[in-house]
């Protein structure tokens, strides 16, 4: 059975960070599409960043760009989303899912994924 674990989400003030790591039980990250996705109260889930781990490719959401890093540890199989000068629009519930390399359109379509962790809240205060 595949299970992702989401975590490192907390409470922290505007300009501060935060570290998000997913840990896969049962699958590896080799050769896959890790995204990161987020959901505040009210809206629509929408992605943040993803990783392409074959070549190592990232992508982030314009409003995350120079702030937000998204890193493969191939050696611990996770992947980690490095957030700095976090701000209160950040405040959301953060998913981490999981597609194999070439079962998917587009990074950004949530649909698309596989599996899922469970989201881990990651709030900003102002």
């Amino acid at each position: 059975e595949v299970q992702l674990q989401a975590s490192g989400g907390g409470l922290v003030q505007a300009g501060g960070s935060l570290r998000l790591s997913c840990a896969a039980s049962g699958y590896t990250f080799d050769d896959s599409a890790i995204g990161w996705f987020r959901q505040a109260p009210g809206k629509e889930r929408e992605g943040v960043s993803a990783i392409r781990t074959t070549e190592g490719r990232t992508y982030y959401r314009d409003s995350v760009k120079d702030r937000f890093t998204i890193t493969y540890d191939n050696a611990k199989n996770m992947v980690h989303l490095q957030m700095n000068r976090l701000k209160p629009e950040d405040t959301a519930i953060y998913f981490c899912a999981a597609i194999p390399e070439g079962d998917y359109n587009s990074v950004w379509t949530a649909e698309e994924y596989d599996y899922w962790g469970q989201g881990t809240q990651v709030t900003v205060s102002s």
